[in-house]
C-alpha cells in the first residue's frame, strides 16, 4: 500500500512537473485563491478595494480625456464654423476690389468660400434699456446664408429681412437686451460723424430680423451680423472691406494653400490662419490635457500598489498550500504563474469594468450633468465660463486603448514581485509561514 501511494505521488509529481505553463490546473488554483473565505476576509477586502480603485481610475481617465477631447472638438468646430480658416488682409492698398478677389480665391482648389468682411466694435442697446458691447460683422446676405453655423441655427425669425437692412444677433444678446425677432436694436459706434464740435458717436437703430444660437456663449452674446453695404456706411468704409475670410475644405492643410492664394491675389497680401489666431488658447488646452492624464494615472498606480499588498498577504496566508504544491512537484515557475494570474485577474477585470463604466458615463454625460445640477441646485459647467452650452464628450479609440494598456501594464507589473516571492519559497520555509 505504501509503495502504491508513493508511486501515485511520484506520478502526480511527474505530471505536475511536465504540465504546460498556464495549464487548467494552474488557472483552477488561481481562481480558488480569488474566492473569499471566512479566514481570508481581510485579504478579500484588499482585493476588492484594488478592483474598485483600478475600475474608478480607468473610468475617470476615460471620462476626463473624452470630455477634454469633446471640449476641444466643439470649440474648434464652432470657432471654425463662424470664423474663416484663412484671413487675407491688404498690405499696399485698401481692399476695394474685394468682389473680384473673392471670385479668384473661390476658384482656388480647396477653398470652399470667400467672404468679404467689415468689422467694428459698438455698443448695443435694446428697447428695454441697458447695453452691452458687441462686434458688428458686415457680410453679404448670400455669404451669411452659406455659413451653416449661423443659417442652420436660427432660433427665431429668418434671414429674409437681412438683405433689406435687418441684422442678426445671438440668442444671449437678445436675452440680455430683452429683444425678439422684429424688435429694434440701437447701435452706438465711437467713430462717428465729424462735426465742427468734434467727432460725434454714430447712433443708428436696426430691425432684428433673425436670432441665432451657435452654442458658444462668447459668440451668442457678442456678435451682430449686418449687411455688408450697410456696415460699410455705418463704419465709414464705403467701397472697401477690412479683410476677406476664406473657408477651406481641409482646415489642417492651410499651409498648402498659402502659395496658390498669394498667386491668385496678384498683389501684396498678408495671410493668417486659424491656428495662428488661436495658438495660445489651443496650446493651453493641450498642456492641460497632458497634465490631467499624468495626474489621473496616479489613481491607477495607487490601486495597482494595493494589489501588491494583497498578494503579499495572500502568499503569507497560503504558505502551507505552497509547501504542498512544491512537494507534489510544482515548479517555482508554476507557483509564480499561479499568483501572477491571481493578481492579474484583479487588474484585468477592474480595467475592463472601468472601460465599461467610462463608456456609459461618456454616452450620458450631459444627462448626468443636468441631474447633478438639479440635485445641487447650481449650474454645473456654466456656459458663461466654459463657452459651450452643453458638456461634450468625444471618446478617442487610440486614447482609450492607451489607457487600457497602461492600466493592464501597471497591474501586471504589480503582481510580479509577490508572485516571484512566492515562487522562491521552498517547502520548509513555506511551512514556517504558518
Amino acid at each position: 500500500m505504501a509503495d502504491a501511494a508513493s508511486g501515485a505521488s511520484a506520478t502526480k509529481a511527474q505530471a505536475f512537473g511536465k504540465s504546460r505553463p498556464f495549464s487548467a490546473f494552474e488557472r483552477m488554483v488561481a481562481w480558488r485563491y480569488l474566492r473569499s473565505r471566512r479566514k481570508e476576509a481581510f485579504i478579500s477586502v484588499i482585493a476588492g478595494f484594488s478592483f474598485i480603485g483600478i475600475m474608478l481610475g480607468v473610468a475617470t481617465l476615460i471620462i476626463v480625456m473624452a470630455v477634454m477631447n469633446g471640449f476641444r472638438t466643439e470649440l474648434i468646430s464652432r470657432i471654425l464654423g463662424i470664423n474663416g480658416h484663412m484671413i487675407v488682409q491688404p498690405i499696399d492698398s485698401p481692399l476695394n476690389d474685394y468682389a473680384k478677389l473673392s471670385e479668384k480665391f473661390s476658384a482656388v482648389p480647396g477653398v470652399t468660400m470667400a467672404i468679404p468682411l467689415v468689422e467694428g466694435q459698438t455698443l448695443a442697446q435694446g428697447t428695454a434699456g441697458g447695453g452691452t458691447g458687441a462686434l458688428v460683422r458686415g457680410v453679404r446676405a448670400d455669404d451669411l446664408a452659406k455659413m451653416k453655423a449661423v443659417s442652420d441655427h436660427i432660433k427665431e425669425g429668418d434671414l429674409v429681412g437681412f438683405a433689406t437692412g435687418g441684422v442678426a444677433i445671438g440668442s444671449r444678446m437678445a436675452e440680455s437686451l430683452g429683444l425678439s425677432a422684429g424688435g429694434q436694436i440701437t447701435l452706438v459706434a465711437p467713430e462717428g460723424d465729424v462735426t465742427p464740435l468734434g467727432v460725434n458717436p454714430r447712433v443708428k437703430t436696426y430691425t432684428v430680423s433673425a436670432i441665432f444660437e451657435i452654442g458658444m456663449s462668447e459668440y451668442d452674446s457678442s456678435i451682430i451680423y449686418m449687411p455688408l453695404e450697410e456696415a460699410q456706411l455705418y463704419f465709414n468704409s464705403e467701397g472697401i472691406v477690412q479683410s476677406i475670410e476664406l473657408f477651406v475644405s481641409h482646415p489642417d492643410a492651410v499651409d498648402d494653400l498659402r502659395q496658390p492664394i498669394e498667386a491668385a491675389a496678384e498683389r501684396q497680401i498678408f495671410i493668417t490662419d486659424w491656428r495662428q489666431r488661436n495658438q495660445t488658447f489651443f496650446s493651453a488646452l493641450q498642456v492641460e490635457r497632458n497634465v490631467m492624464f499624468m495626474i489621473l494615472t496616479l489613481i491607477v498606480l495607487v490601486a495597482a500598489l494595493n494589489i501588491i499588498s494583497g498578494l503579499i498577504m495572500l502568499v503569507k496566508d497560503k504558505g502551507s498550500d505552497i509547501a504542498i504544491l512544491r512537494t507534489m512537484g510544482a515548479t517555482s515557475g508554476a507557483i509564480m504563474r499561479i499568483f501572477f494570474m491571481t493578481g492579474a485577474a484583479i487588474g484585468t477585470v477592474g480595467t475592463f469594468a472601468g472601460v465599461l463604466l467610462g463608456v456609459i458615463v461618456c454616452l450620458n454625460v450631459e444627462s448626468i450633468r443636468q441631474f447633478f445640477s438639479w440635485i445641487s441646485g447650481t449650474t454645473l459647467f456654466n456656459p458663461e465660463l466654459y463657452f459651450l452650452s452643453q458638456l461634450p464628450a468625444d471618446m478617442n479609440a487610440g486614447e482609450t486603448v492607451s489607457v487600457v494598456v497602461m492600466a493592464l501594464a501597471l497591474s501586471f507589473l504589480a503582481t510580479i514581485f509577490p508572485a516571484w516571492r512566492a515562487s522562491k519559497l521552498d517547502p520548509v520555509q513555506a511551512l514556517r509561514y504558518e
